[in-house]
C-alpha cells in the first residue's frame, strides 16, 4: 500500500471517528435534555431499518456506476458525458428517494406542516403576499409562516406557487421538479471544473458527482434545487471570465446569483466561490454580472418585499424556535459530521490531498491544478463561515448541499477510483436504508 493511499485512508477514518463521536455525544445530550431537537444526532432522522421499492434500483445503479463509470467518463465525448452524468445522477437520486416509497419518499416531502406547499393558497395575490411577507415571519405574528417559508426569502415559495399556477401543483410535481433540477448541479460543476482547471480532472470527478451521498437529500428537499441554481450561476461565471460569450454568460450568471439569494439567505455565501472564480479569469464580465444580478432584487423590492428587513426578522425567528435551544458548542463541530454524510469519505480523502498540496511549496504543478485548488477551497471556506455563523445549527445535511457539491470534484485526485466509489455509494445506501430521514 503506497503512502498516499494510506494517508487517504487515515483521513477517511478520522472522518468516520468524527461521525461516531457526533452520534454518541449527540445521543447523550438529546437523551439528557432534548436540546438538540433531532432524533438521531447529528442528522434529522430516526433509526428505522427498512427496504423499499427503490432498493433494487439503487443497488443496480450504484454497481453500474462503480463498474462502468470511470471508463465511460474517460472515453465518452464531452457533451454526451454531461448528459450521461445528469441521467445517471437522476437514476441514483430517484432510486434513493423511492426506497421510502413514492408518498413518503417524494410526494409528501414538501407538503408537511413546515414546508412550502402548505402556503400556496396564501399566494393567490402574489404582490400582496410579498408586501405582507415580513409581517408573518415572527412566531408571535398573526398567521405566522411555517418554518421553511419564514426561513427563506419568498423566491423559494414562489417556485412552487408558479408550478401550481401552470398545472403542476402538489407534492408529486414539486418532488419531480426538485430532483430534475437538483441533479443538474453535477453538470454545472463539471463545466466549471473543465473551464477553470482541466478536462481530465472533470472527467475523473464525474462518477463521484453521480454517486454523491448527498443525493439522499437532493431527492427529499428543496435545497438540492437551490444547489443547482447556485451551481449554474458559478458555471456561467466561469465561462464568462474565461472568455466564452462573456456578455451573455456574465449576465445570465448574475441573474442566477440574484435568484439564488432570493431562494436562501445563507446562499449569499456563494459570493466566496464567485470571488474565487473572478480571481481565475478576466474581470471584464463583472459589469454584465452586476447588471444581471440587480434584476431580481429590483423586481422583488418593487413588489414590496424588503430582503434586509426579512433577514433581520428571520434572525429573531430563528432564536425563537429550535435555533435558540440547540447548543452552539455541539453543532459547531457536529455540523462537520453532517457534511461528511453529504460528501462522503472519498471527498474527505481528496480534501486531504488538496490541503497537503497547499502546505507544500510548489505542490501545484501547473496553473490548472492551482485553479482547481482555489475553487474547492473557496467552497470549503464558504461552508466553514456558514458553520461559524451559528445560523446553521443542525439540518446541514440538506442546507449545505450547495457548498458540498463543489467539494466532490476533489475525488478526481484519488487513485483506485472504484474502491472509493464503493465507499461513497455504500454510505448513501446505509443512510437511506437504516435511517428515516427528516427530509
Amino acid at each position: 500500500m503506497n503512502r498516499d493511499l494510506l494517508r487517504d485512508l487515515y483521513a477517511a477514518v478520522c472522518a468516520a471517528l468524527l461521525v461516531v463521536t457526533a452520534v454518541l455525544v449527540g445521543r447523550t445530550i438529546q437523551h439528557r435534555d432534548g436540546s438538540l431537537r433531532v432524533d438521531w444526532p447529528p442528522l434529522l432522522a430516526s433509526w428505522d431499518p427498512h427496504v423499499g421499492p427503490g432498493t433494487p434500483a439503487a443497488v443496480v445503479v450504484a454497481a453500474a456506476a462503480v463498474v462502468y463509470g470511470p471508463s465511460l467518463a474517460a472515453r465518452l465525448p464531452w457533451r454526451p458525458l454531461l448528459l450521461a452524468v445528469w441521467g445517471a445522477g437522476m437514476a441514483w437520486t430517484w432510486s434513493l428517494a423511492l426506497v421510502d416509497g413514492w408518498r413518503r419518499g417524494v410526494a409528501e416531502q414538501l407538503t408537511t406542516r413546515n414546508e412550502y406547499l402548505t402556503v400556496v393558497d396564501r399566494f393567490h395575490d402574489i404582490p400582496a403576499a410579498l408586501r405582507g411577507f415580513t409581517g408573518h415571519i415572527l412566531i408571535d405574528s398573526p398567521d405566522n409562516w411555517p418554518a421553511h417559508v419564514a426561513g427563506h426569502p419568498p423566491g423559494a415559495t414562489l417556485t412552487f406557487v408558479l408550478l401550481d399556477r401552470v398545472g403542476l401543483g402538489g407534492g408529486g410535481w414539486a418532488g419531480v421538479w426538485c430532483i430534475t433540477v437538483g441533479t443538474t448541479a453535477a453538470v454545472a460543476v463539471l463545466i466549471a471544473v473543465r473551464t477553470l482547471a482541466d478536462e481530465s480532472l472533470a472527467r475523473r470527478a464525474a462518477p463521484f458527482l453521480v454517486l454523491a451521498p448527498g443525493a439522499v437529500w437532493v431527492g427529499t428537499s428543496a435545497d438540492g434545487y437551490f444547489a443547482a441554481v447556485a451551481a449554474w450561476a458559478v458555471a456561467l461565471l466561469a465561462l464568462a471570465v474565461r472568455g466564452v460569450r462573456p456578455g451573455l454568460n456574465g449576465f445570465c450568471s448574475g441573474l442566477l446569483f440574484g435568484v439564488t439569494v432570493y431562494l436562501s439567505y445563507g446562499l449569499t455565501l456563494m459570493v466566496v466561490v464567485a470571488g474565487a472564480v473572478l480571481m481565475l479569469g478576466s474581470r471584464r464580465p463583472l459589469i454584465f454580472v452586476a447588471a444581471g444580478f440587480v434584476v431580481v432584487p429590483v423586481v422583488f423590492t418593487s413588489l414590496g418585499f424588503d430582503w434586509w428587513e426579512a433577514y433581520r426578522l428571520l434572525v429573531t425567528r430563528y432564536y425563537q424556535g429550535a435555533g435558540g435551544v440547540r447548543p452552539y458548542w455541539y453543532w459547531v463541530w457536529a455540523n462537520l459530521a453532517c457534511a461528511v454524510f453529504i460528501v462522503g469519505p472519498a471527498t474527505v480523502a481528496g480534501m486531504r490531498r488538496v490541503i497537503g498540496r497547499v502546505r507544500l511549496r510548489g505542490g501545484w504543478s501547473h496553473s490548472s491544478s492551482r485553479a482547481f485548488g482555489v475553487l474547492v477551497l473557496a467552497a470549503l471556506l464558504a461552508l466553514l463561515i456558514a458553520d461559524l455563523s451559528g445560523m446553521s445549527k443542525a439540518e446541514t445535511e440538506r442546507i449545505w448541499l450547495p457548498f458540498g457539491v463543489w467539494l466532490l470534484p476533489v475525488c478526481a485526485l484519488l487513485g483506485r477510483a472504484r474502491g472509493w466509489l464503493v465507499a461513497q455509494a455504500s454510505l448513501a445506501l446505509l443512510v437511506n436504508h437504516l435511517l428515516l430521514t427528516g427530509w
